[in-house]
């Protein structure tokens, strides 16, 4: 994933990262947390519901899933990405048709009807909007976030992000343009102690947000097996007076309305 200028995350962050550049603790997590911690799970995969949601559910932890529309596992099993909303969790914009860049390396398996360098801003707002559209459909909620598919961004005539953020609370991946405050990670093949080595290196590093970016949890592709997966959600949970684990949509509704609060004082 690249990112570029014109975050909607970013302008939403600023406060953070401005307090810890200063030293002011003014600015917070609810509990006073050193970190907030996004999970969340790309594509609407099988073995997100037959194996991330349980294990998240028996942890009691809230995470983001961004659905590409157009999946099967959508189509097949929409009562339980129904169950997925209903359990407190982000169903999260992630197209419909999930389109990528096929001019970058190792992007074989972008078909070319669904190259966004052929798209224009026009095409891929509407399929954006169309997009919110059917996830009203799916959960009832009006508010949403979205992860642009492979982190792309630009359209034949520019980048779309401009076009489309005042549409969402939030923009998952480009917070950390120009912030250090933020990072993100899309991790596969790893361990559980790889995974929370990560996050205390974040964590030592001032990262204030961390969005982890999963595919498949014990199947399917770009996997992370179900035991590495447990072994973080352990750590989190064991660590909750370190890391604030929540969607994402909580996490940057929570930032914009302190710096709200922060701005008129």
């Amino acid at each position: 994933m690249h990112v570029t200028k014109f975050s909607l995350a970013a302008l939403l962050l600023s406060s953070i990262s401005g307090n810890v550049a200063a030293g002011d603790d003014v600015f917070t997590w609810p509990d006073g947390q050193k970190m907030a911690i996004s999970l969340s799970y790309d594509d609407a995969l099988k073995s997100q519901l037959d194996n991330a949601i349980p294990a998240l559910n028996r942890h009691g932890l809230t995470a983001s899933f961004y659905l590409t529309l157009a999946s099967p596992t959508v189509r097949y099993r929409l009562k339980d990405w129904q169950a997925v909303a209903r359990q407190g969790h982000e169903l999260g914009n992630h197209t419909i048709y999930h389109p990528c860049s096929a001019a970058l390396p190792d992007r074989d398996w972008v078909q070319s009807y669904y190259n966004i360098d052929d798209y224009t801003i026009a095409e891929i707002v509407h399929e954006v909007t169309v997009a919110n559209s059917f996830l009203h459909a799916i959960d009832g909620r009006s508010k949403r976030t979205l992860t642009p598919p492979c982190g792309d961004i630009m359209v034949s005539d520019g980048n779309y992000i401009l076009a489309v953020r005042e549409r969402f609370v939030a923009v998952k991946g480009f917070e950390s343009d120009d912030n250090p405050s933020a990072n993100w990670w899309g991790p596969s093949g790893v361990s559980g102690p790889e995974l929370i080595n990560r996050i205390k290196a974040e964590a030592a590093s001032g990262t204030r947000l961390f969005n982890i970016i999963f595919h498949g949890i014990g199947g399917d592709y770009l996997t992370v097996s179900s035991e590495a997966h447990d072994h973080l959600l352990d750590y989190l949970v064991d660590n909750r007076d370190i890391y604030w684990v929540d969607s994402y949509i909580n996490i940057m509704t929570y930032a914009s309305e302190d710096s709200a609060l922060e701005a008129k004082r």
